[in-house]
């Protein structure tokens, strides 16, 4: 019996991803619902402070998980994060961090600039 497992190895790590979203907010104190800030009826002043480090600390999450925290990195290479930033979160050395992530960041986010 031959049986595709893919479509639940993905929901699998995209449910897990979520998670470490969520204890990422919940570590950093932000709002799990709004993790950004955004919501007008409750401005918070810190939000983008609170964003990044929510960013930061879901990449550590996700890898002492052993996931593949690419769209985590996609997301704070977007936000202009630094890779020595995202070198230390992830607790390795900036070249390692880029040699690590920088291709396919860029194939990630050069994808995105030719969809415009």
């Amino acid at each position: 019996m031959i049986v595709d497992i893919a479509p639940a190895v993905s929901a699998v790590i995209a449910a897990a991803s979520a998670e470490a979203a969520r204890c990422a907010a919940e570590l950093i104190g932000a709002d799990p619902a709004d993790p950004t800030g955004t919501d007008p009826a409750t401005p918070d002043v810190h939000a983008d402070a609170k964003a990044l480090a929510t960013q930061l600390v879901r990449l550590r999450i996700e890898l002492a998980a052993g996931l593949d925290p690419i769209d985590t990195v996609v997301v704070l290479r977007r936000g202009e994060v630094t890779w020595a930033a995202i070198a230390q979160a992830a607790g390795t050395s900036r070249q390692a961090a880029h040699e690590r992530w920088g291709r396919r960041v860029r194939e990630e986010l050069d994808g995105q600039d030719s969809d415009d």
